[in-house]
C-alpha cells in the first residue's frame, strides 16, 4: 500500500507517455480537498457543537461556518444564517486525509463496489458524498444516534475528465472500472 504522497510524486513519470507531457509542471496534481457538512437551519447548539467537534477530529483542523447567501421565506431562512461547516485541506493535512479516506474510510462503507466516475466534473474535480461520518476511525467508537453525512471534493489541476480520472486512479482512489459501451 503506497501512500498518496509517493503516488503524487510519480504522477509525471506515469502520465507523460499517455498525455505527452514534456514538463513536470504540465502533469496534474491534487490542489486541495474540501470537506463540508450541511446543517440546514439547526437551532440545537449541542448538535452544532457535535458536528464542529467531529469534523475537526476527522479533518485535523477547525471547520469554518458557511452562511446562507440569500433569504428563502418558504424555509424560514435568512441571509447570513449559518447553514453548514467547511474545512479546506492543503499540504500535509490534505495528504494525511486522502490516505485515511482512500485506505481506511472508504473500504469500510457497506456494499462498497468502487466510486462512480460520473462524479468527475468537466473541470477535473471529484466530489463524493458520504452518508455516515462514522466510517472514519476518529468517530467510530462514539454514540451512533447523531450520524451526519458530508461532501468531499478533491480539487485537481487536471484540464478535463479523462486526465482527472487517470490521476485519481494513479493516486489510489478506488474508482469503478469503465464499462464497455457498445
Amino acid at each position: 500500500m503506497e501512500t498518496v504522497q509517493a503516488q503524487l510524486a510519480s504522477v509525471f513519470e506515469t502520465l507523460k507517455k499517455d498525455f505527452g507531457y514534456s514538463n513536470v509542471n504540465e502533469a496534474p496534481t491534487v490542489e486541495k480537498v474540501v470537506v463540508s457538512v450541511g446543517t440546514g437551519r439547526v437551532d440545537d447548539k449541542a448538535k452544532i457543537a457535535l458536528i464542529q467537534d467531529r469534523l475537526a477530529r476527522i479533518t485535523g483542523q477547525k471547520a469554518a461556518p458557511r452562511q446562507a447567501r440569500q433569504s428563502i421565506a418558504a424555509f424560514k431562512l435568512r441571509e447570513g444564517d449559518v447553514v453548514g461547516y467547511q474545512a479546506t485541506l492543503r499540504g500535509q493535512r490534505m495528504i494525511d486525509f486522502l490516505n485515511k479516506l482512500i485506505h481506511i474510510a472508504i473500504p469500510q462503507t457497506r456494499d462498497f463496489r468502487g466510486l462512480k466516475t460520473t462524479s468527475i466534473d468537466e473541470m477535473g474535480n471529484y466530489t463524493l458524498g458520504i452518508k455516515e461520518h462514522t466510517i472514519f476511525p476518529e468517530t467510530a467508537d462514539e454514540d451512533i444516534k447523531d450520524v451526519f453525512g458530508m461532501s468531499i471534493t478533491i480539487v485537481t489541476t487536471a484540464k478535463d475528465k479523462k486526465e482527472a480520472e487517470v490521476l485519481l486512479r494513479h493516486i489510489g482512489v478506488p474508482l469503478q472500472k469503465a464499462e464497455d459501451k457498445k
